[in-house]
C-alpha cells in the first residue's frame, strides 16, 4: 500500500498532463441541466415571440429553485479542479488587505466620525470621537454583531441628529435594497420601537431633532415613490405623507442642504428633475418648488448664503454650466450664469465652502478639480500628471473651513485621501491604501491610455495596466472591462485584488465606450435609445484593436461587464463570438424587450429614457435587434461565466437564468457555461468584505483556468 500511494506521488508529480486529460474526461462526463421548455406566446405590434423558459419567472415555484440548485451543482462539479486556485486566490487577494483597518475620520458637528474594520471580520464599525482624536470611542454600530444570523447584511443610510443625541439608521437583510429605517438613543444606546418598512433607507433630520423625513417605495416595482415624515417616538403608521409622486418614470429622494437651512426633496427621471424645498426650521411646513418640471430640463442645487447655485443644461448647455438664483426666486427667470457652458467641459459636480466654490469638471476623458476663490482672487486646478488617474472630492461635510478633502488614484496607484489647504495650496495625504504582502511596487507595472478607432471614426479611449516586459506578441491574456450606460463614466481606479491577474501575466484593460459620461455628456446621448449600438459595437472595435496591436489575440481575449455591462456582454457573444476566449457577465440585464414591456418589474417605466419605450414600434424593433436573449442562436459561443442573485432587484435573476438555458440549448460547440446564482444575496452580490474575495476568485479562477495558468 505504501509502495501504491509513492508511486502515485511520483506520477502525479511528473505527468500533471495526465491529471488534466483525466480532469478533462470527467467533466465530459458530467451532465449540464437542462431547463424543461414551456412555450409561452408574447405578442405585442402584431408581432409574436415564443419564450420556452418564462416559467423561471417565478422565484416561489419550487422547480424554479431546483433548477437555479442544479445549475449550482453542476457549476460546482465542473470546477471542483479550481478549489484549490480558488482558496489560493481568496487567500492571496485577502493577504493584500489591511483587515483592522478604518477611514480618515471626519469632523461634523463637534464629532470625528470613523468608519474602521477588525481583524477577520467582515462588517463595519461605525464610531465617533468628542472634540478629539485622542477623544474615548463611543461605538454607534458594531455590524458584526447586527449581521449575526443573517446572510446578508447591510447598515445603510446613517443620520445623526442636530443635538447628536439621535443616529437614524436602515437596515437590509435580504438583498434587494429594501431597508428598515430604525431610530437610535446614542445617550442610552437604546434602540427605539420607531420602525419604518420598506424604505430606501437614507433619511434626514430637521433642525429641531425630532423630525426626519424619509422615501418609501412601491412594494411591487421598488420603486422610490412617497416622501413621509416621522416623529421621534410615534407609530410610522400615524406618518405623514408630504409628497407623492404620481408619475412613474420618476423616482424621489429626500435630503438637506450642506447649509442645514433646507430640507429638499428631488424628483427625477433620465431627462428631467424637480425639486422641492422646505426651511429645516419649519419641519411641519408645506415644501415648495423650486423651478417645476420641464422634460428635457435638468438641474441640481446647492444654496449658499442668500442663494442658490444651480448646475444644469438649460439653455442647451449639453454640458451642463453653472448658474445663481437669490433663495427667494428661485424660478428659472431669475437664473443668471456663473460659469457659463464650455463645448469641451463637461461641468460635473461642484462644492460650496465659506470661501471657496470647487468645481468638479472632466474634458479629454479626465477629470479636474478647479478652486474658485469667493472673494475674487484667480481660481487654479489641483495638478494631476498622469492619463490613468481618477481624482474626486470625499467627505466635505464642514461648510466653514479652508480644506478641501479628495482622492487620487490611478491603476497603478493605490487610493490616496488628501486635505488640501486652498488658502496656502499645501497638502496633506491622509491616508495612503495599503497593499500587504511586501510584494507589490508600483514600478512594476506600466499604465497606459490609447485610443481605438469605431467604425464610425469615432475615437474610443482605452486604459490599461500590465506588468513591465510584455512583449506585443497577441499572447497575451487580456480582460477588457466596459459598462457603457446611464451616463456613467468608467473611471480608472486602482484595485489590489487586480494584482492577482497582472502578476499571472494578463493584461487589464477598460473601454470607455459610448454611453458613458466619458467624453462628456454627447458621449451619452450617442450611446442610448436608438443610437445604443454605439456601446456595442465601440466594444467590439476596441476588441478588434486590441488584437491587432498584438497585444493578445482571440485565443486569449477575455471581456467582463455587469448588470447593464452584462447586456454588453450578451450582445458580443451574439454577435462576435469568435473574438473572445471567455466572458464574465455578472448579474447581465439580458431580456431586454420582455423586461421592459413589464411595468411591474423595478425600474422598468423609468428606464424609458434609456432604452426607450417598446410600447412604441420603433422601439421595440430596435431593441428586438440587440436583445441578448432573443437573439440566442445556434452558434459557437466563448467559455461562459454567468453570475446572478435571487433576490436582485435591479435585474431580476430570471434574466440570466433563462439566457443559459436558451445558450445551452442551442450553443454548437462545447465550451463552458456557468450559471451561478447566490440564493442569499441581490445584485451587489455578498455583503461581508471578504465573501465578496469569494466571488471575484471564483471569476478570477475562471479566466486561469481558461488560461491554465494555476500559480
Amino acid at each position: 500500500m505504501k509502495k501504491l500511494i509513492l508511486f502515485c506521488c511520483v506520477y502525479i508529480t511528473f505527468a500533471p498532463s495526465f491529471l488534466k486529460i483525466n480532469a478533462q474526461s470527467m467533466q465530459e462526463n458530467i451532465e449540464a441541466p437542462k431547463a424543461k421548455e414551456i412555450p409561452k406566446t408574447l405578442k405585442k405590434h402584431k408581432e409574436t415571440r415564443i419564450d420556452n423558459y418564462f416559467w423561471l419567472n417565478d422565484r416561489e415555484n419550487p422547480e424554479v429553485i431546483d433548477y437555479l440548485n442544479k445549475e449550482n451543482e453542476y457549476y460546482q462539479k465542473m470546477t471542483a479542479h479550481t478549489k484549490d486556485l480558488q482558496e489560493s486566490l481568496y487567500e492571496e487577494m485577502k493577504g493584500r488587505i489591511k483587515e483592522d483597518d478604518s477611514s480618515v475620520p471626519y469632523f461634523y458637528n463637534g464629532y470625528f466620525y470613523i468608519t474602521r474594520f477588525e481583524t477577520g471580520k467582515d462588517y463595519p464599525i461605525f464610531a465617533r470621537k468628542k472634540g478629539s482624536l485622542s477623544a474615548d470611542e463611543e461605538i454607534l454600530f458594531n455590524c458584526n454583531e447586527m449581521a449575526v444570523g443573517h446572510a446578508y447584511f447591510k447598515l445603510g443610510g446613517l443620520s445623526i441628529s442636530p443635538d447628536n443625541k439621535f443616529a437614524s439608521f436602515g437596515i437590509d437583510i435580504v438583498g434587494r435594497r429594501i431597508y428598515t429605517i430604525q431610530i437610535k438613543n446614542l445617550e442610552t444606546g437604546e434602540i427605539l420601537s420607531d420602525k419604518i418598512e420598506n424604505a430606501t433607507g437614507g433619511s434626514v433630520w430637521a433642525n429641531d431633532n425630532k423630525t426626519i423625513f424619509y422615501t418609501k417605495q412601491d412594494q411591487v416595482t421598488l420603486r422610490s415613490d412617497k416622501i413621509f415624515r416621522h416623529k421621534l417616538n410615534t407609530d410610522s403608521k400615524d406618518d405623514v405623507l408630504v409628497y407623492d409622486e404620481t408619475d412613474d418614470t420618476f423616482n424621489v429622494s429626500v435630503s438637506k442642504e450642506k447649509s442645514k437651512k433646507y430640507i429638499v426633496i428631488s424628483s427625477s427621471s433620465t431627462l428631467t428633475t424637480e425639486y422641492r424645498i422646505l426651511n429645516s426650521d419649519n419641519p411641519d411646513g408645506e415644501f415648495e418648488v423650486f423651478q417645476k418640471r420641464v422634460r428635457g430640463l435638468e438641474y441640481s442645487i446647492s444654496h449658499y448664503e442668500d442663494s442658490f447655485y444651480i448646475l444644469t443644461n438649460k439653455d442647451k448647455a449639453t454640458n451642463f454650466k453653472l448658474m445663481k438664483t437669490p433663495e427667494n426666486k428661485t424660478g428659472k427667470k431669475n437664473w443668471v450664469d456663473v460659469i457659463p457652458h464650455r463645448e469641451d467641459v463637461l461641468l460635473e459636480d461642484i462644492e460650496i465652502f465659506k470661501n471657496y466654490l470647487v468645481v468638479e469638471e472632466r474634458s479629454n476623458g479626465l477629470n479636474h478639480i478647479r478652486i474658485m476663490p469667493w472673494n475674487g482672487e484667480p481660481d487654479y486646478y489641483l495638478p494631476f500628471g498622469s492619463e490613468t488617474y481618477n481624482a474626486f472630492t470625499t467627505t466635505n461635510i464642514d461648510f466653514d473651513t479652508d480644506i478641501l478633502r479628495y482622492s487620487y488614484q490611478s491603476l497603478a496607484t493605490p487610493s490616496s485621501v488628501i486635505d488640501f489647504n486652498m488658502k496656502t495650496k499645501t497638502k496633506e495625504i491622509l491616508k495612503e491604501q495599503q497593499v500587504l504582502g511586501g510584494k507589490f511596487d508600483k514600478e512594476n507595472y506600466v499604465e497606459e491610455r490609447v485610443w481605438a478607432t469605431a467604425r464610425d471614426g469615432v475615437k474610443v479611449p482605452i486604459s490599461m495596466i500590465y506588468r513591465k516586459g510584455l512583449k506585443k506578441d497577441g499572447k497575451n491574456p487580456l480582460l477588457l472591462y466596459a459598462y457603457g450606460s446611464y451616463g456613467i463614466t468608467m473611471d480608472t481606479y486602482f484595485s489590489s485584488t487586480r494584482l492577482s491577474l497582472l502578476d499571472r501575466g494578463f493584461v487589464y484593460a477598460i473601454a470607455h465606450i459610448r454611453g458613458g459620461e466619458d467624453l462628456g455628456r454627447q458621449w451619452y446621448e450617442d450611446g442610448k435609445l436608438l443610437k445604443k449600438k454605439n456601446t456595442f459595437t465601440d466594444f467590439i472595435d476596441c476588441s478588434k484593436f486590441v488584437i491587432d496591436e498584438k497585444y493578445t489575440s482571440p485565443e486569449h481575449l477575455y471581456a467582463e461587464g455587469g448588470s447593464a455591462g452584462g447586456l454588453l456582454m450578451g450582445v458580443i457573444v451574439n454577435e462576435t463570438p469568435e473574438l473572445y476566449n471567455g466572458v464574465i457577465a455578472q448579474v447581465p440585464f439580458v431580456d431586454v424587450i420582455t423586461t421592459m414591456l413589464d411595468d411591474s418589474i423595478p425600474l422598468t417605466t423609468g428606464e424609458y429614457d434609456e432604452w426607450g419605450n417598446p410600447n412604441k414600434k420603433e422601439y421595440y424593433d430596435y431593441m428586438l435587434s440587440y436583445s441578448p436573449y432573443d437573439n440566442v442562436k445556434a452558434q459557437k459561443y466563448p467559455n461562459m461565466y454567468v453570475s446572478t442573485g435571487l433576490h436582485d432587484s435591479q435585474v431580476q435573476y430570471w434574466e440570466p437564468a433563462k439566457w443559459v438555458a436558451k445558450l445551452r440549448n442551442l450553443k454548437t460547440n462545447n465550451n463552458q457555461l456557468f450559471l451561478d446564482t447566490n440564493m442569499d444575496a441581490g445584485h451587489g452580490g455578498a455583503s461581508g468584505r471578504f465573501e465578496a474575495l469569494k466571488d471575484l476568485a471564483k471569476e478570477f479562477s475562471f479566466l486561469l483556468d481558461l488560461e491554465k495558468i494555476k500559480s
